[in-house]
């Protein structure tokens, strides 16, 4: 698809014929966020099964590697690769692990978890410069340091694939603006997935996500409104991240400033609840499946969950279903 046609109701192809629509969806998703260092242009990036199948095909060919951003994306390769028994080095440059998205402390048990496992874990800093050197690449530090690799990946977020929709004159604010029915700002026109911009259930704000619940559910809304049966999208936002034995699992959005109550930290299992104003916003868990479940049921509920309840570990939480 190379354009679209609002005032015909049709999508230019390349080399075909223009294809007519009464109503068209834009699932364009996003792609990987290029780095801005010169010098840096041949960093790998992950995003598609042919992506992965490369980068375990070329592990054999490599001792060393850096990796830029600590996000999900980064600690799923620094997980991998370091299983491969390779040097691994995660650099960072926000004070903490998987920046904003999850607390200080699930935070800092992912960089125990890492660091524990002999990945090298660099926090507060950032690359200023990089190149080939050798076989190999050198990085450049903003403290100075100097990182020498055999591969170099980039794992700094991703970009809504939202200039198709920009240039027939939708509305476009970091991604494709869409109401709670997934209508873009021209009624025949919907857009879902990573591409679109929707307004939070709860709080109202608007958001971007980037996850294959966010997809599937905003696909159902979509397919539920073109068949008659109109409802709109309430889905409680849920991720997780596999990072070798340690399955993290989020039920809910942390938008801001937090009250977090750790609520189990034995062994490898965690939970973190997180609330803001007076409720409940947002639940981390770490190889606790039964406490991602019943976050995801009492954040749909709006369930009330007193800070109290949830500190005192004698207190059954599934007794307020």
């Amino acid at each position: 698809m190379t354009a679209i046609d609002r005032q015909g109701g049709r999508v230019c192809i390349e080399n075909a014929d223009p294809i007519a629509y009464d109503h068209l969806l834009i699932a364009t998703g996003s792609r990987p966020r290029p780095l801005a260092i010169a010098g840096l242009e041949g960093a790998i990036t992950l995003r598609t099964l042919d992506d992965a199948a490369s980068i375990a095909g070329n592990v054999p060919n490599w001792k060393s590697v850096a990796i830029i951003g600590g996000g999900f994306i980064g600690l799923e390769l620094a997980s991998f690769l370091r299983a491969q028994h390779l040097d691994v080095t995660v650099i960072e440059a926000a004070s903490q692990l998987m920046g904003r998205v999850v607390s200080p402390v699930t935070a800092r048990y992912f960089h125990d978890l890492h660091t524990r496992r002999g990945t090298k874990v660099l926090l507060g800093r950032t690359v200023v410069s990089g190149g080939p050197s050798g076989q190999g690449w050198t990085l450049e530090l903003s403290d100075g340091t100097a990182i020498h690799a055999d591969a170099v990946f980039s794992a700094v977020g991703a970009l809504p694939n939202a200039e198709i929709a920009l240039d027939c004159g939708l509305a476009v604010d970091r991604g494709i603006l869409v109401d709670d029915m997934m209508r873009t700002s021209d009624p025949s026109i919907s857009a879902i997935g990573d591409c679109a911009v929707h307004p939070d259930y709860l709080t109202g704000q608007r958001i971007r996500l980037e996850s294959v619940q966010n997809a599937v559910d905003q696909g159902k809304t979509f397919a539920a409104r073109l068949t008659g049966q109109p409802s709109p999208y309430v889905a409680i936002p849920w991720f997780w991240s596999t990072q070798g034995s340690a399955k993290l699992q989020i039920a809910g959005l942390a938008l801001g400033p937090t009250e977090d109550i750790t609520r189990s930290a034995e062994d490898d299992r965690l939970s973190v609840f997180r609330f803001a104003g007076d409720g409940l916003v947002a639940v981390e868990t770490v190889n606790q499946p039964g406490d991602h479940l019943l976050a995801r049921k009492l954040l749909a509920n709006r369930t009330s969950v007193s800070r109290e309840a949830v500190a005192d570990p004698t207190f059954n939480l599934r007794s307020l279903l």
